[in-house]
């Protein structure tokens, strides 16, 4: 006879939105729709509407493990589908539809999707993906009524009654899919797990990470097909937060919803917020009852964040990326934050962060020896824990070592108090005289010059030092910033050796369906340039 124990549960998505329903049912969910209309909902109804939708799935023939694709922006009944596609065994297959139609087309095939449920704004893509997809059965307009041969998502799911018991889960079922957009070749999907993604959630609520409670109001401007919105929809639900969803990242409606809504936490990526004082200074307004914005997908720069912070708002840098479901660190505040100037706390934002519990990191070499923590060593940046990729789906093979350690193709190097900084990816890094230049680092102080709205650096041909940095730059409107005043910044912000040997200015970069700097379309591009000093 044992001596004692303790339950042990399941570990499931479901029983967050079970949570969230009994203990903060009433607490709002607030969704902007792109037809212009404002819906207020709860925690209690997107209960309801995820049970229904579970029913309104298994009267379509789906079982467990059936994949659900959505192509769709942020909006309740994209959330309760998160949790009714989970409640009857399914996989939400998250797709980005900012990829590339041969991505698109690929990436659901490859997932064997067998429902696809979609916003209107994307009936072209649908329409004209179609006779590829070899696998979808049934079509569903996610925002709009029923439409020709399409049903409509309210409809189709007000049929069911909602009174349905969630089918019997064990906690390693694969819950999510989400396709990498990053990668070379055709993109690779990474499966989520219920034990993955309650236990990242629990990470989400901790103070040093997103410091989500009942009292806050979280805006999350990432799309939720981009690494799970970062966690936040379920994260939020653990703790009974209010969520503002907006189906556009047009800056002067999400304004409006951190004014209106009395936001207090949002997430979203450089380019989102670029865009977003743009139009505050366009247009005016303050900052609302904003306390914390979380920064992440791309390194940002460190003039975004001063601005952040002289507002006073807190700002976490993130780092993470589809196979750390996404959080793999956080900036948290260090315990002497309050003993630092201005300027020291604006460089220690500037960095990557901490792990939260459940995370370990290492650099490793080329021969994959471990390298120090001393604050000047560049390394590969290898990540381990309980929500980390094992293995890719439907791959033969492992895409972790035989200890756990997954290498994210990112060279960072980790200081002796455990904060990692991200100096570049590794196809990224600019090799000069056996030397490497950060062309993150590069790029993050340019677009500190006054006048500059984004740049971008990339390693070009030279005789003598195998390469040398060109700097791309896109001015800001009505700016007339000369390359001598980028030159002039720039000289107080790296070391001399660093400084482009050539900047060009372009009325646009390209970037990937996730707001990051298409780097290697820019390499492609300029393989072959000829700097002016050489040619």
């Amino acid at each position: 006879m044992p001596i004692g124990g303790m339950q042990a549960q399941p570990l499931t998505v479901t029983m967050l939105i079970d949570h969230a329903a009994r203990e903060h049912g009433a607490r709002e969910i607030v969704s902007y729709w792109a037809d212009g209309r404002l819906q207020r909902s709860n925690w209690r109804e997107v209960h309801l509407l995820a049970r229904r939708m579970s029913q309104a799935l298994q009267r379509l023939g789906m079982t467990k493990g059936d994949r659900i694709a959505t192509l769709a922006m942020n909006h309740v009944h994209h959330l309760a589908a998160w949790y009714g596609s989970a409640g009857m065994g399914g996989i939400l297959h998250t797709v980005n539809p900012r990829l590339f139609d041969d991505q698109l087309v690929y990436i659901m095939n490859h997932a064997s999707d067998r429902v696809l449920l979609f916003d209107r704004a994307f009936l072209p893509i649908v329409e004209r993906l179609r006779p590829q997809l070899k696998t979808i059965e049934h079509f569903i307009l996610f925002d709009s009524a029923a439409e020709g041969e399409y049903l409509g998502f309210e409809e189709w799911v007000g049929a069911e009654d909602g009174n349905f018991a969630w089918v019997e889960l064990a906690e390693d079922d694969p819950c999510g899919l989400c396709y990498t957009s990053g990668t070379t070749g055709n993109p690779k999907g990474v499966l989520y797990q219920h034990r993955s993604n309650v236990i990242h959630a629990y990470a989400l609520l901790q103070p040093d990470v997103f410091d989500l409670s009942a009292r806050a109001v979280a805006l999350p401007v990432v799309p939720m097909f981009h690494a799970n919105a970062w966690g936040l929809p379920y994260g939020a639900a653990a703790v009974g937060a209010k969520m503002v969803f907006s189906a556009t990242n047009d800056a002067s409606v999400l304004w409006r919803l951190i004014r209106e809504e009395k936001v207090t936490h949002s997430a979203g990526v450089p380019t989102v917020w670029l865009q977003m004082f743009a139009d505050m200074d366009a247009n005016g307004g303050d900052w609302g009852r904003l306390k914390q914005v979380v920064i992440g997908g791309s390194a940002a720069p460190r003039a975004m964040i001063e601005r952040l912070m002289k507002a006073g708002i807190s700002v976490a840098h993130a780092w993470g990326m589809t196979e750390t479901s996404p959080i793999g660190t956080m900036g948290a505040k260090p315990y002497d934050w309050d003993d630092m100037t201005f300027d020291q706390q604006v460089d220690m934002v500037t960095k990557q962060g901490r792990v939260p519990f459940g995370v370990e990191l290492r650099i490793v070499d080329d021969n994959d020896e471990v390298l120090p923590r001393d604050g000047k060593t560049s390394g590969r940046l290898q990540v381990r824990g309980p929500w980390i990729i094992q293995r890719y789906f439907e791959a033969e093979h492992n895409a972790a070592d035989a200890d756990g350690w997954f290498d994210t193709g990112d060279v960072a190097l980790i200081h002796p108090d455990g904060i990692m900084q991200i100096t570049d990816r590794a196809k990224d890094v600019i090799k000069s005289g056996g030397e490497w230049i950060s062309s993150i680092e590069l790029e993050n102080a340019a677009v500190g010059a006054p006048g500059v709205a984004e740049a971008a650096a990339v390693g070009v041909p030279h005789p003598k030092w195998d390469e040398r940095p060109l700097l791309l730059v896109v001015r800001k409107p009505g700016s007339e910033v000369t390359r001598e005043e980028i030159l002039a910044h720039l000289q107080t912000e790296v070391a001399k050796w660093w400084l482009p040997d050539e900047i060009k200015f372009v009325d646009s970069l390209p970037h990937t369906a996730t707001g990051k700097l298409l780097k290697r379309q820019l390499r492609d591009e300029y393989k072959t340039y000829k700097l002016a000093s050489i040619a």
